[in-house]
């Protein structure tokens, strides 16, 4: 067997990279420049550079930074009715939700919205307890590291956690689906909306913003008054405020709004921390 044909088969992408590169990186900051420049002589395409990126920004990430604030949870009573949730689930297109019990800090459990349709006749609709089909809900703590928990979501065959705070309240919630986004980027389907949620309130003055979002919307959500003569997105505002291409972590103040890079690859800033002026 030739040489050429060992290093098309037998040995993994990575090598072949390497060996093309003359060189193994000594970092994960050198690894992911060999990557990049990889990418750039068509050794693979540019979706594949983006997930590995975000790969590695998922382990620097935390459930809090993607989790959906607590306010946005469509929730369902345990005492509620076949015919009344119907509509709630019908009109938000989710598979799973959280059921509470007075408040949404008492999470006694998740409806699959499968479990339902044993009970879709009339018979099966009057004899319906939603307890009877609630399912025990897994919780995960804020702080906790995006790798992590996929980890978790994968060995437990679970799609979706209760976040709760570092006051043992419920935050926001959390699904596998939302940790894939960071890596493959949007997964879209026939219920989400084209242009997507730009500003997530996490609370406590504390909000994770697309870096797309016009400084127009920016302004009108948060308050601020930032211009938007030069530059169209707040993600272009705040690379022209730094001076150069930010990584993931890298943290600035701009008129007294802390912003901190959740995700940027080496193109562009893809999502970001703003934390308003208390």
């Amino acid at each position: 067997m030739s040489d050429e044909s060992t290093d098309g088969g037998s040995r993994s992408l990575m090598d072949r990279i390497v060996h093309a590169m003359g060189g193994e990186p000594r970092d994960r900051e050198e690894l992911l420049e060999l990557l990049r420049n990889a990418h750039q002589r068509n050794i693979f395409d540019a979706d594949t550079l983006q997930m590995v990126e975000g790969a590695f920004q998922v382990v620097e990430m935390r459930v809090r930074d993607i989790m959906i604030p607590r306010a946005q949870m469509v929730v369902l009573e345990d005492d509620a009715s076949f015919e009344d949730m119907l509509p709630v689930i019908v009109k938000s297109g989710h598979s799973r939700f959280p059921v509470i019990s007075e408040d949404k800090d008492n999470v006694v459990g998740v409806l699959l919205a499968k479990d339902l349709l044993r009970h879709a006749t009339n018979d099966g609709a009057e004899s319906f307890n939603l307890k009877d089909v609630t399912r025990p809900a897994t919780v995960t703590p804020e702080t906790k590291r995006l790798n992590v928990l996929l980890k978790e979501f994968r060995a437990e065959r679970n799609h979706m956690a209760i976040v709760m705070d570092e006051y043992g309240g419920v935050a926001g919630l959390v699904t596998i689906e939302d940790v894939l986004e960071e890596i493959v980027g949007e997964i879209d389907d026939e219920h989400d909306k084209d242009e997507g949620q730009q500003i997530r309130d996490a609370g406590n003055g504390q909000y994770s913003v697309k870096a797309l979002t016009p400084i127009e919307e920016f302004n009108e959500a948060l308050g601020t008054s930032f211009s938007d003569e030069e530059f169209d997105t707040i993600g272009g505002l705040l690379m022209q405020h730094i001076g150069h291409m930010p990584k993931a972590g890298e943290s600035t103040v701009l008129d007294g709004c802390e912003f901190r890079v959740l995700v940027a690859d080496s193109r562009r800033i893809h999502l970001l921390q703003v934390n308003l002026p208390s």
